[in-house]
């Protein structure tokens, strides 16, 4: 009776097997959203196609910036999407042409609400034509009224009533940001794997007015007026050695447990880049990209480069593993150490780095000479979104980098 009932079994299962139905993307083109606010949607475009090695390949566009995303897991209908280098995911069902679920930060607890459609769509629907142009620079300062005020620098140029450009701020840019300018208000979007950015403003007479939606999880109110000359503070004026230091120090340890410290023989008598950073920030993987191809092209026994993580991951093990996957990612090949993990928190990581005034950035470069003096620190980063700013940062950082290797 036994035998019998286990043939069955099997029967049954090999049946269930061959009836089973293999549910597969549509490829092409595809919009998707994610639910900010009860009464928002951060809109934008992907296509999606078959890959040999994956099973598909998607890429998501925001303006000029192309984020490809290859480890992508299906089972019956239900769907898995892993960010790139990030540790962030989307999960959920799936259909030939939609896509429901979740965008998901587990170590944050963050989970915004996911869906996508298959077919061309515009980023943004327009109602009307648009009324004004917005191309330039405006002068920009959310949270304003409240004690966590910030000043910003907005760059965009419109052609027609499409709309493309950045943010920049004192700790980095918001990358690459696309819309359309739908009457009188500018509607502004990114989703890049790790940023989930809305931003929405009425425009009058030269002013803007408006809220910016970071996921699910913050929304400032901000306003804008024109001003060409305007210009954030010079960044490396704003990250310094406090009174009573003389020299900057670290002691932290790396993926095999080693601890590695500025006073060890490898960066004895060498210039030394001392990269503060966090695996979970775009900002950073933009410099980390930047660093990568500088020493591919630049190779040079006097040059040495160490990163310092501040990761949110809650365990060494979770760190570690981001850490790896960026450095598989994108090729790094300097040495990344653990500095802190639990938390992104700068009043913490200031307290692991005492000698530096605050901690303002991720990512912050210390510039080191080589007879161990801090020469330089650049606070926040400059990507490549910002264009002509970025074009300035990598000119300036190879004329300091021929001087410090020369003296």
């Amino acid at each position: 009776m036994g035998k019998r009932l286990l043939i069955l079994i099997l029967v049954l299962a090999a049946f269930a097997c061959k009836n089973e139905v293999v549910t597969k993307l549509n490829t092409g083109e595809w919009h998707g959203t994610m639910q900010v606010a009860s009464d928002e949607e951060l809109p934008f475009n992907f296509s999606v196609s078959e890959s040999e090695e994956s099973g598909y390949l998607i890429k998501i566009r925001n303006s000029e910036e192309v984020v490809e995303i290859d480890e992508i897991e299906t089972q019956g209908d239900s769907i898995i999407i892993k960010m790139p280098v990030f540790e962030g995911y989307i999960s959920g069902r799936f259909s030939e042409t939609d896509i429901s679920g979740n965008f998901i930060k587990e170590s944050l607890n963050r989970v915004v609400p996911f869906k996508a459609t298959y077919g061309e769509r515009a980023r943004f629907e327009t109602k009307e034509r648009a009324k004004v142009d917005v191309s330039g620079i405006w002068e920009t300062t959310f949270n304003y009224g409240t004690d966590s005020l910030y000043v910003a620098k907005g760059i965009f140029y419109q052609d027609d009533h499409k709309v493309t450009g950045t943010i920049r701020t004192k700790t980095g840019d918001y990358r690459y940001l696309e819309g359309v300018v739908d009457g009188s208000e500018l509607k502004l979007s990114t989703f890049d794997g790790a940023h989930v950015f809305l931003f929405k403003a009425l425009v009058s007479d030269g002013t803007l007015v408006g809220q910016f939606y970071s996921g699910n999880h913050s929304l400032e109110n901000f306003k804008a007026k024109r001003n060409d000359a305007y210009e954030l503070p010079d960044a490396h004026t704003l990250t310094f050695l406090k009174e009573g230091y003389d020299s900057f120090d670290f002691t932290f340890p790396n993926e095999k447990g080693e601890l590695i410290s500025l006073t060890d023989a490898r960066f004895t008598d060498k210039v030394v880049l001392v990269q503060i950073m966090g695996t979970w920030c775009p900002n950073c993987l933009d410099e980390t990209k930047f660093y990568v191809e500088y020493l591919k092209n630049n190779p040079n026994p006097e040059l040495q480069v160490v990163a310092l993580a501040f990761e949110y991951a809650k365990t060494k093990e979770k760190a570690f593993k981001g850490i790896e996957r960026l450095r598989s990612r994108v090729g790094v090949t300097y040495p990344i150490l653990l500095a802190q993990i639990g938390t992104s928190n700068k009043t913490k990581a200031n307290e692991k780095l005492p000698m530096l005034n605050h901690v303002l950035s991720y990512p912050t470069t210390i510039y080191i000479d080589k007879k161990g003096t801090v020469r330089k620190i650049h606070t926040g980063f400059n990507g490549p979104a910002t264009g002509e700013k970025y074009e300035a940062f990598k000119a300036g950082f190879t004329k300091t980098l021929d001087e410090l290797l020369a003296e």
